[in-house]
């Protein structure tokens, strides 16, 4: 694997294009000015703890005593709830949001950027080509970069589509969401298992 294409796996498993309506609903009820604010944050942490699992992962799970089955178990519960909450808004949904302010870290940096799926893919990089993580390095840098402008045209979009049309792909999106998770649930539990 190249930088290209370790560049375009990631930028896939880290999946911004399918995020942009969840990004859009989270942030719907946050002022205008603060949006780019919080999504240059959220990719920031991302990338932080996409680095720290690049260089440090194996190590961090091994000390832990979590397995990558643990983790893609986990990340399908979380990613799970998310979808449902998406699949079937409630009347308050943001109004419990408004009290607790803007998001931070979770959903948004880990596990929807970060999630998963993106720690075990460059944890996988790092310990198949040990000595390639400069090349791993900018790969995750050039993905983190295209993903943190796929983002920020979040709102442009939803300016573009209106209220329905992003409503309608917030519910496809949590359907697809839906179906992911259970997956990548289902997976960990066999992986575990064998």
């Amino acid at each position: 694997m190249n930088i290209y294409s370790a560049t375009v796996t990631l930028f896939f498993v880290m999946d911004p294009l399918g995020n942009v309506p969840v990004f859009i609903a989270l942030l719907k009820q946050v002022d205008e000015r603060r949006r780019t604010r919080i999504i240059l944050r959220e990719n920031l942490i991302a990338f932080g703890i996409l680095t720290l699992f690049l260089f440090c992962g194996k190590t961090i799970l091994n000390s832990l005593n979590i397995s990558e089955q643990a983790l893609g178990i986990s990340g399908g519960i979380i990613l799970f709830l998310i979808a449902i909450k998406m699949l079937f808004p409630s009347a308050n949904r943001f109004a419990a949001g408004d009290s607790l302010g803007e998001p931070f870290i979770v959903p948004m940096a880990v596990p929807l950027i970060a999630g998963p799926s993106a720690m075990t893919t460059v944890i996988l990089f790092a310990s198949q080509a040990p000595k390639q993580m400069s090349q791993w390095f900018m790969a995750l840098v050039c993905s983190s970069v295209i993903s943190t402008v796929t983002l920020l045209s979040a709102m442009p979009l939803q300016r573009l589509l209106g209220a329905k049309v992003i409503a309608a792909i917030e519910r496809l999106m949590g359907m697809i969401l839906t179906t992911i998770a259970v997956q990548m649930f289902l997976t960990g539990v066999a992986i575990y298992l064998k």
